[in-house]
């Protein structure tokens, strides 16, 4: 099953699959026809309004994406949340939940200050979330209006942040903003399963503005394939690496919201043998920022997005940093509340996160302007 889950995934990633796996790509076409026969069924069925989509009572604002993978979704949802803190609004998060225990009947996961709910019940991105966010509820649940209107009872918002809800038509949005990662573009241009679009790419029409991530090292115009949409807002923006801090092995998720450190220093990894672990969408790039970082890795484990890890995985991984003589760990902030207090012994932990960035602060003030305008009915002052 392993084996034909990566060949699944080679031809998704792959523009002309080898001859070996055509009959593959041939049979995932066909699927690809019929998921993208659905998707316009249902958005034929929004736009002429035999669907209606629900509205808040306040103003809600989407951050998604038209791909699968990490194109920054969760960084940027902190961002504008913290952003939206800065305005003077009373911003609340709402998230799926994806593979949380809570993503069915909804759940609080934060009411800003203190943690309501761990990442078996959460998810691991709106655990993650609700650890960065002072101040700010989060909340989980498949059905974000009930979940929306469960947040407007208990704490009163005036403005609501969507998290992953591009696709999310059955709730109204005030504005909608897609990212699209500048170094993978749109990737092959197949739908899913075929490739990795969740929609075609005529769907970034519904976006008031495009956020192009990771691009700090491309060309203005993003480092691969990006769909031309002339009449779309776009704005730059990067990942920006940071050590959340350090902790054992066996320790717990702070209890507290933004008990979590943060600071951009690596040197203190310098020189010390250091084997790394994740399992998010981008693994290969989690590698290349540490190697980058701090040089060379004594090992990296490399697992499947939100994977769910079990203790003899999380004792093969020790073991593992034991026997190539690790003298630290390394992992993602997501990975992190994943695992956390279930390491066996006292290993050290550096954990990593990643915040979202703009390039430079006229993009960054011109982004805030934009949604400015946009939240108070003003004309946008993108282009001024």
């Amino acid at each position: 099953m392993k084996q034909f889950r990566k060949r699944v995934e080679s031809v998704m990633q792959a523009d002309n699959p080898g001859s070996g796996d055509r009959m593959l790509a041939g049979l995932l076409c066909g699927a690809s026809r019929l998921y993208g026969g659905a998707v316009k069924l249902r958005h034929a069925c929004y736009s002429t309004g035999i669907i209606r989509a629900r509205r808040l009572p306040c103003r809600v604002i989407s951050v998604g994406n038209i791909t699968t993978g990490g194109t920054g979704k969760t960084p940027m949802t902190v961002y504008m949340a913290e952003q939206l803190c800065r305005m003077g609004y009373r911003p609340a998060v709402l998230s799926r939940g994806y593979k949380g225990g809570a993503e069915n009947n909804g759940a609080v996961v934060s009411d800003g200050y203190n943690l309501c709910a761990d990442s078996q019940t959460a998810g691991d991105e709106p655990l993650l979330m609700a650890c960065r966010l002072r101040g700010v509820p989060v909340l989980v649940g498949g059905n974000r209006y009930k979940s929306g209107m469960r947040a407007m009872t208990e704490f009163d918002p005036d403005i609501i942040v969507l998290d992953d809800g591009f696709q999310h038509l059955r709730l109204h949005r005030d504005l909608d903003l897609a990212l699209i990662d500048a170094k993978r573009g749109i990737g092959n241009g197949y739908l899913l399963p075929r490739g990795g679009l969740r929609e075609p790419v005529s769907g970034l029409r519904r976006a008031d503005a495009v956020v192009l991530t990771r691009s700090r090292n491309t060309p203005e115009g993003g480092g691969a394939a990006l769909p031309c949409l002339p009449e779309v807002p776009v704005f730059r923006a990067d990942h920006v690496p940071y050590v959340a801090g350090i902790y054992s092995g066996n320790d717990h998720v702070p209890l507290s919201v933004s008990s979590l450190g943060e600071s951009d220093e690596f040197s203190f990894m310098h020189g010390q043998s250091v084997f790394a672990f994740s399992g998010i969408a981008q693994n290969t790039e989690f590698r290349d920022l540490l190697e980058e970082r701090i040089g060379a890795l004594a090992g990296f484990s490399a697992f499947a997005d939100h994977y769910s890890y079990m203790d003899s995985d999380l004792r093969d991984i020790v073991k593992t940093a034991q026997n190539c003589s690790a003298e630290l760990l390394a992992t993602t902030e997501k990975d992190f509340v994943r695992i956390a207090g279930r390491l066996p012994g006292s290993f050290p932990v550096a954990v990593i996160g990643v915040r979202m960035a703009f390039i430079g602060r006229q993009e960054e003030e011109k982004f805030v302007r934009f949604v400015r305008g946009r939240l108070t009915g003003g004309v946008s002052e993108t282009l001024i």
